[in-house]
């Protein structure tokens, strides 16, 4: 996004050249200080640690800690006072040091992040010193956990057991760690049970956005520990996701920023409706412009379109389903392994480019990559239930909602299962499982098409004509060859009994 030169105060630095001016004039610096100035600068604000700091000036060197010491004091030197007679460099006792970022209108602008998370070691209430390994496993696990997903970035355990033992406010610690939110938690033992805490709270404003509390006896210790790493990393991400949504809507509506504009578009592709994922489209055709080769806003773009074809709404472009296509490509060429945007490109190539194989093993690959994400769980279990076995996709599918019971994404799985219910003849079933996805978000179609089919099955037929009147209200376009188009074809007999049923509620056979 334009020049990658960074500015701050009298000061601009040029991370190509590892060049540095003030106030237009060259500043003759070692190559050292330049490099901990540039890493200091690259944070935005955020602290940077010690280990890190003498990685990027020494790298692949083994050296005493007092060396960064020397560099840091001779980058001080350099870069003088700040017009109110502070430093540049600010130190955090233990950690690391942090360059803030300025506000007195000479800071270049720069565009927001992605959410940063500290996961701060628990406290012992029960006062035995055993727990604390217990404690600090947990702790060290559900890092390694989250440290899968790619939406957030998480501080390493060695800069967040800095402030293990001490009583901290978390709006201290997230200011020293430059982090959004923070995890923290207790533990207690009480003879063979063992009970742990654990919230996350914003550490600007140090409310409380999520709270849960996990009990177990002691000789279940080590399946207790996995229980408590995967229901933590699979609700602090959708936890921060919503958090983030709500805080881009309140603080920075119009901004230009790509990470806002992707927020935007997310907060657009949740609400389900044909015109906001047109509006999500354009947001995020709009930060593509800036930034082409982002996996992220590449395979969102891809879905965007994806769901618009499954859907039968009527089309955004020319050929919609190559575009699709092209951007789930283009997304898995960048994406770095990343699970989400390999789930949401292998769903592209599967529905939309009928390129079963392919996309079976993108979103295979995506399932291992973070087994506790739940849209990947739920995208893998969707995939098998048209192209695989029916018994491995209700296996998915059922894990992705105790993953998140209550994350709106939760429909996706819970309308798959729905669906894998009709396709075994199991009609009530299939209405119990639509009806909760129903609860979850009242404007996803393809819940609707498993309640009108599911109760046409039954007989229902004054139910199934409800929820019929009601989807047509939703898109008016809907017809069954508009349905038809947009599902995977691999085995075209399998989704014949929700055709079915649409066809004897009413549903029209074509525009």
């Amino acid at each position: 996004m334009g020049s990658s030169r960074l500015s701050f105060g009298p000061f601009l630095y040029d991370p190509v050249t590892g060049s540095l001016w003030r106030d237009g004039k060259s500043v003759a610096a070692g190559p050292r200080p330049v490099a901990l100035l540039g890493l200091l600068l690259e944070a935005e604000g955020r602290v940077v640690t010690k280990a890190d700091l003498m990685d990027r000036a020494w790298t692949g060197l083994a050296v005493e800690e007092g060396n960064l010491t020397v560099q840091i004091a001779a980058l001080r030197k350099l870069l003088g006072a700040r017009p109110d007679g502070t430093e540049w460099i600010v130190t955090v006792p233990r950690v690391g040091y942090r360059l803030p970022r300025q506000e007195d209108g000479r800071m270049a602008p720069v565009a927001s992040q992605p959410p940063s998370v500290a996961v701060l070691p628990f406290v012992n209430l029960g006062g035995d010193a055993d727990q604390d390994y217990f404690a600090d496993g947990v702790v060290a696990e559900i890092i390694t956990a989250l440290a899968r997903f790619r939406s957030f970035s998480v501080v390493s355990r060695h800069s967040a057991f800095v402030y293990k033992g001490r009583s901290v406010d978390v709006r201290e610690v997230a200011r020293e760690l430059g982090v959004r939110y923070v995890l923290e938690g207790s533990i207690r033992r009480e003879g063979a049970q063992v009970r742990i805490n654990v919230q996350l709270v914003d550490g600007v404003t140090a409310t409380n956005l999520w709270a849960d509390h996990f009990e177990d006896g002691i000789s279940h210790v080590f399946a207790f520990q996995d229980h408590i790493t995967e229901r933590v990393a699979s609700i602090v991400e959708p936890a921060i996701e919503i958090a983030e949504i709500q805080r881009s809507r309140r603080d920075r509506p119009n901004s230009p920023a790509v990470y806002d504009l992707y927020l935007r578009a997310l907060a657009a592709i949740i609400d389900e409706s044909i015109e906001s994922n047109a509006a999500a489209y354009a947001l995020l055709q709009e930060a593509l412009a800036m930034e082409p080769e982002n996996a992220m806003l590449l395979s969102h773009a891809a879905w965007v379109l994806e769901h618009r074809i499954t859907m039968g709404w009527p089309r955004l472009g020319t050929d919609d389903k190559a575009e699709c296509v092209s951007l789930a490509r283009r997304g898995l060429q960048h994406s770095a392994g990343d699970p989400r945007v390999m789930a949401h490109c292998g769903m592209a190539l599967l529905q939309t480019g009928k390129d079963y194989e392919g996309g079976m093993a993108v979103l295979e690959a995506a399932a291992a990559a973070n087994p506790n994400d739940l849209l990947v769980a739920a995208c893998s279990g969707i995939a098998a239930l048209h192209c695989g076995d029916i018994e491995h996709a209700l296996e998915r599918l059922h894990r992705a909602p105790k993953l998140g019971p209550r994350d709106p994404d939760a429909r996706f799985s819970l309308t798959g299962i729905a669906m894998a219910e009709i396709f075994r003849g199991n009609y009530e079933e299939a209405l119990s499982f639509a009806s909760r996805s129903l609860a979850l978000n009242a404007h996803f179609d393809p819940t609707y098409w498993m309640l009108i089919a599911a109760h046409a099955h039954l007989g229902n037929m004054e139910q199934a004509r409800q929820f019929l009147r009601a989807l047509e209200k939703m898109a008016p376009d809907v017809t069954l060859e508009g349905i038809l188009a947009g599902q995977p074809a691999k085995n075209p007999q399998r989704f014949a009994p929700v055709l079915e049923g649409l066809a004897r509620a009413g549903m029209r056979p074509r525009p």
